[in-house]
Protein backbone atom coordinates (compact mmCIF):
# COMPACT_ATOMS: atom_id res chain seq x y z
CA UNK A 1 0.00 0.00 0.00
CA UNK A 2 0.85 3.50 -1.18
CA UNK A 3 1.34 5.51 1.91
CA UNK A 4 2.32 9.47 2.44
CA UNK A 5 2.42 11.98 5.79
CA UNK A 6 1.26 14.94 6.30
CA UNK A 7 1.67 17.39 8.52
CA UNK A 8 -1.61 18.16 10.47
CA UNK A 9 -3.83 20.82 9.48
CA UNK A 10 -7.06 22.57 11.32
CA UNK A 11 -8.91 21.05 9.11
CA UNK A 12 -7.80 17.72 9.91
CA UNK A 13 -9.67 17.87 13.43
CA UNK A 14 -12.91 16.13 12.59
CA UNK A 15 -11.39 13.39 10.58
CA UNK A 16 -8.87 12.59 13.17
CA UNK A 17 -11.39 12.50 16.22
CA UNK A 18 -13.17 9.71 13.95
CA UNK A 19 -10.06 8.10 13.41
CA UNK A 20 -9.49 8.52 17.33
CA UNK A 21 -12.79 7.49 18.38
CA UNK A 22 -12.85 4.33 15.90
CA UNK A 23 -9.79 3.03 17.28
CA UNK A 24 -9.52 4.20 21.14
CA UNK A 25 -10.27 0.68 22.25
CA UNK A 26 -7.69 -0.81 19.93
CA UNK A 27 -5.13 1.86 20.99
CA UNK A 28 -6.30 1.57 24.95
CA UNK A 29 -5.17 -2.32 24.80
CA UNK A 30 -1.12 -1.45 24.39
CA UNK A 31 -0.84 2.14 25.58
CA UNK A 32 -2.64 3.88 28.52
CA UNK A 33 -5.53 5.89 27.88
CA UNK A 34 -5.94 9.09 27.03
CA UNK A 35 -9.01 9.58 28.96
CA UNK A 36 -12.25 10.33 28.34
CA UNK A 37 -12.58 14.11 28.06
CA UNK A 38 -10.21 13.34 25.06
CA UNK A 39 -12.41 12.55 22.99
CA UNK A 40 -15.51 15.17 23.70
CA UNK A 41 -15.01 17.35 20.19
CA UNK A 42 -15.72 20.24 21.91
CA UNK A 43 -12.04 19.42 24.29
CA UNK A 44 -10.42 17.31 21.23
CA UNK A 45 -10.91 20.67 18.82
CA UNK A 46 -9.21 23.06 21.73
CA UNK A 47 -6.51 20.16 22.11
CA UNK A 48 -6.06 20.09 18.15
CA UNK A 49 -5.87 23.77 17.96
CA UNK A 50 -2.98 23.67 20.55
CA UNK A 51 -1.03 20.77 18.83
CA UNK A 52 -1.37 23.06 16.05
CA UNK A 53 0.67 25.63 17.94
CA UNK A 54 2.77 23.83 19.14
CA UNK A 55 3.97 22.76 15.86
CA UNK A 56 3.87 26.41 14.51
CA UNK A 57 6.64 26.86 17.16
CA UNK A 58 8.86 23.57 15.98
CA UNK A 59 8.63 22.13 19.42
CA UNK A 60 7.11 19.12 17.49
CA UNK A 61 5.90 17.95 14.07
CA UNK A 62 2.30 15.86 13.99
CA UNK A 63 1.36 13.97 11.06
CA UNK A 64 -1.51 11.92 9.57
CA UNK A 65 -0.42 8.53 7.57
CA UNK A 66 -2.74 8.60 4.65
CA UNK A 67 -2.89 6.80 2.10
CA UNK A 68 -3.30 8.22 -1.65
CA UNK A 69 -6.89 8.78 -1.44
CA UNK A 70 -6.49 10.83 1.07
CA UNK A 71 -7.83 8.38 4.40
CA UNK A 72 -6.10 8.86 7.80
CA UNK A 73 -4.69 5.33 8.43
CA UNK A 74 -2.61 6.53 11.33
CA UNK A 75 -0.24 9.45 12.90
CA UNK A 76 3.30 9.90 13.56
CA UNK A 77 4.49 12.77 15.70
CA UNK A 78 7.88 14.07 16.99
CA UNK A 79 7.58 15.83 20.08
CA UNK A 80 9.33 17.16 23.11
CA UNK A 81 12.22 18.59 20.46
CA UNK A 82 15.42 20.30 21.80
CA UNK A 83 16.44 22.27 19.27
CA UNK A 84 20.26 21.87 21.32
CA UNK A 85 20.56 18.39 21.61
CA UNK A 86 19.05 18.10 18.09
CA UNK A 87 16.48 15.51 19.26
CA UNK A 88 13.02 14.77 19.28
CA UNK A 89 10.49 11.82 20.56
CA UNK A 90 8.47 9.48 18.88
CA UNK A 91 5.18 8.10 19.00
CA UNK A 92 3.14 6.79 16.40
CA UNK A 93 -0.02 4.40 16.14
CA UNK A 94 -2.08 2.99 13.19
CA UNK A 95 -5.68 2.05 12.88
CA UNK A 96 -6.57 -1.59 13.87
CA UNK A 97 -8.15 -2.20 10.13
CA UNK A 98 -4.55 -1.01 8.75
CA UNK A 99 -2.12 -3.09 11.38
CA UNK A 100 -0.14 -5.87 9.31
CA UNK A 101 0.26 -3.92 6.19
CA UNK A 102 4.08 -2.44 6.90
CA UNK A 103 2.20 1.04 7.01
CA UNK A 104 4.32 2.49 10.37
CA UNK A 105 7.13 0.72 9.14
CA UNK A 106 6.67 2.77 5.75
CA UNK A 107 5.74 6.04 7.88
CA UNK A 108 8.81 5.93 10.23
CA UNK A 109 11.11 5.71 6.99
CA UNK A 110 8.93 8.75 5.15
CA UNK A 111 9.40 10.50 9.19
CA UNK A 112 13.37 9.73 9.07
CA UNK A 113 14.10 11.14 5.62
CA UNK A 114 12.15 14.08 6.66
CA UNK A 115 14.50 14.72 9.22
CA UNK A 116 17.62 16.43 6.86
CA UNK A 117 14.64 19.38 7.10
CA UNK A 118 14.02 19.71 10.54
CA UNK A 119 17.88 19.39 11.96
CA UNK A 120 17.00 16.06 14.47
CA UNK A 121 20.18 13.95 14.89
CA UNK A 122 18.33 11.76 17.54
CA UNK A 123 14.67 10.33 18.16
CA UNK A 124 13.82 8.24 21.26
CA UNK A 125 10.87 5.74 21.22
CA UNK A 126 9.27 3.79 23.73
CA UNK A 127 6.84 0.92 23.37
CA UNK A 128 5.16 -1.44 25.57
CA UNK A 129 6.36 -4.98 26.18
CA UNK A 130 3.37 -6.36 24.83
CA UNK A 131 3.60 -4.41 21.62
CA UNK A 132 5.81 -6.46 19.77
CA UNK A 133 4.49 -4.76 16.12
CA UNK A 134 5.71 -1.52 17.38
CA UNK A 135 9.32 -3.19 18.77
CA UNK A 136 10.15 -4.94 15.52
CA UNK A 137 9.17 -1.44 13.36
CA UNK A 138 11.54 0.49 15.48
CA UNK A 139 14.12 -1.90 15.63
CA UNK A 140 13.72 -2.25 11.39
CA UNK A 141 14.57 1.28 11.51
CA UNK A 142 17.69 1.13 12.77
CA UNK A 143 16.40 1.95 16.33
CA UNK A 144 18.67 0.53 19.20
CA UNK A 145 16.91 -0.70 22.82
CA UNK A 146 18.54 0.81 25.63
CA UNK A 147 17.23 0.59 29.59
CA UNK A 148 15.06 3.32 31.49
CA UNK A 149 11.65 3.06 33.65
CA UNK A 150 8.43 1.72 33.94
CA UNK A 151 5.03 2.94 34.04
CA UNK A 152 2.10 1.98 36.49
CA UNK A 153 -1.34 0.87 34.37
CA UNK A 154 -4.00 0.66 37.64
CA UNK A 155 -3.17 -2.66 39.55
CA UNK A 156 -0.77 -4.18 36.79
CA UNK A 157 2.46 -3.07 36.04
CA UNK A 158 2.81 -1.79 32.49
CA UNK A 159 6.52 -1.85 31.36
CA UNK A 160 8.04 0.13 28.69
CA UNK A 161 11.05 -0.40 25.97
CA UNK A 162 13.02 2.43 25.04
CA UNK A 163 14.55 3.04 21.97
CA UNK A 164 17.06 5.55 20.23
CA UNK A 165 17.86 6.18 17.14
CA UNK A 166 20.75 8.35 16.03
CA UNK A 167 21.28 9.61 12.23
CA UNK A 168 23.85 7.61 11.09
CA UNK A 169 27.07 9.41 9.77
CA UNK A 170 27.57 7.88 6.28
CA UNK A 171 23.98 9.39 5.31
CA UNK A 172 23.89 12.48 3.55
CA UNK A 173 21.86 14.90 5.84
Amino acid sequence: MDILIELLKEIDAEDLLKFELENRAFFEEMVPSRGDDYYYPQIFKERHKDLLEEQEQGVSYFYLIKNLEGSILGRINLVDIDKSLKEAHLGYRVGQVNTGKGIANKALKLLIDSLKEKNIKTIIAKTTTNNIASQRVLEKNGFLEFVNGEHEKQDDKLKFLYYSWTINKERSY
